[in-house]
């Protein structure tokens, strides 16, 4: 190969490789001013309203005086009323987590609730009697949602639909479930912000959930089920127990927040 040849084969490399190359490792350029100088915000979340919430969780939650939400279903909130009142009074943030829990009828237990049974308008009626309910048992009215099983559709086949789009229209933001990344808060759908599941992780794995979220100015909204249980579904109490002076340390510069809270900051910083 002459001169001439190796300069042409050079550029034409260059040419294709260099635009590939700004593509895949190009980095977010718009950044996100969290309050009081935080680099990152997180929540803290469950699901299903638990007894071991109110019984484990929300005393030691109080002991760093940090605030969860709590995505609740009526019936389970009546077992433990007294708890879910106290936690309520406390600061906790309720949130809605449908009035029977529906999910695929691929769940065996969900079969006689199951998601491709449903309409909209049967999701939209069971939600707002969910609220009702639960400001019947508590005194206040849900503005956050959680998909329940994280999913987000009713219907089968052809037929299929999102129910999205009334969460959007009924509450201020809607979470869905085992996602593998954080919210980018200049580009998130309110209606459909990630939750990262923390049940069954140790402190090692929720920090570098943490740190990876740090980098881009994130947000990262944290979901469990039981606390500190045996249940399969189970937010570890030695992992919590770590996690919680973590994020209270000034140093970390963490905003540690319930969804709702972070939602409407949001929502004023980008004039929604």
């Amino acid at each position: 190969m002459n001169r001439i040849q190796k300069m042409i084969l050079t550029t034409t490399f260059s040419l294709v490789v260099i635009p590939w190359t700004s593509i895949c490792f190009a980095q977010k350029t718009e950044t996100f001013s969290w309050p009081n100088g935080n680099t990152m915000a997180v929540s803290l979340t469950w699901d299903d309203g638990r007894e071991s919430q109110v019984t484990v969780g929300t005393p030691i939650l109080d002991e760093y005086e940090i605030k969860a939400t709590f995505y609740v279903v009526p019936s389970s909130v009546e077992k433990a009323l007294k708890g879910w009142k106290s936690a309520v009074s406390n600061g906790h943030e309720i949130g809605n987590h449908s009035l029977v829990h529906p999910c695929s009828g691929n769940f065996v237990w969900s079969r006689d609730k199951a998601l491709e049974e449903y309409t909209v308008s049967q999701m939209q009626t069971e939600l707002a009697k969910a609220n009702e309910k639960l400001r019947e048992l508590l005194g206040v009215t849900p503005s956050e949602f959680a998909y329940p099983c994280g999913q987000t559709f009713v219907g089968r086949g052809a037929k299929t639909m999102s129910y999205v789009p009334i969460i959007s229209e009924q509450f201020s933001s809607g979470r869905t479930w085992r996602d593998e990344t954080a919210n980018d808060p200049t580009y998130c759908d309110l209606a459909q912000i990630t939750g990262v599941e923390m049940d069954g992780k140790d402190i090692k794995s929720i920090k570098v959930l943490i740190e990876k979220a740090r980098e881009d100015n994130l947000w990262l909204v944290l979901a469990g089920h039981d606390i500190g249980s045996r249940n399969s579904q189970t937010t570890e109490l030695k992992m919590l127990k770590k996690l919680l002076p973590y994020l209270t340390d000034p140093a970390n510069k963490i905003w540690v927040a319930p969804v709702g809270e972070i939602s409407a900051y949001i929502k004023t910083r980008r004039g929604l």
